[in-house]
């Protein structure tokens, strides 16, 4: 599967777990698109490393912070429902930008089999 609005960044802690962050900005007629995508990678990582999440220091094997603000910089509700497979989101009022930022966070498995379901490439 190829993302089309989430370009992730990676960083790696001394621990040895991996951060992908994304970030997207788009406008009212591309949200729902963005928000597909993002529902399509959460609805992976819940479908694939099951029971599995949480926080790695925890003994999670992986973990997610989803955040979108309108362009003035407002705070809008965006939650995952895994049991769903469905982002319940809130636009930006007046049909401005919104941003979402995505971090998914992971085990080396996980990011090994994040890389190999989205193509991520060198997206370490």
């Amino acid at each position: 599967m190829t993302l089309d609005y989430l370009d992730f960044d990676y960083s790696e802690d001394a621990e040895g777990t991996g951060t992908w962050d994304a970030m997207a900005s788009v406008r009212p007629e591309r949200l729902g698109a963005l928000h597909a995508e993002i529902a399509r990678v959460l609805a992976w990582a819940h479908r694939t490393f099951a029971g599995r999440q949480g926080p790695c220091e925890d003994g999670g094997d992986w973990d997610y912070d989803l955040q979108a603000q309108a362009e003035d910089g407002t705070p809008l509700r965006l939650a995952y429902d895994a049991t769903r497979g469905y982002l319940d989101a809130e636009a930006a009022p007046g049909g401005g930008r919104t941003t979402v930022t995505l971090s998914l966070s992971g085990s080396a498995a996980f990011g090994e089999a994040l890389r190999e379901a989205f193509d991520l490439g060198d997206a370490a």
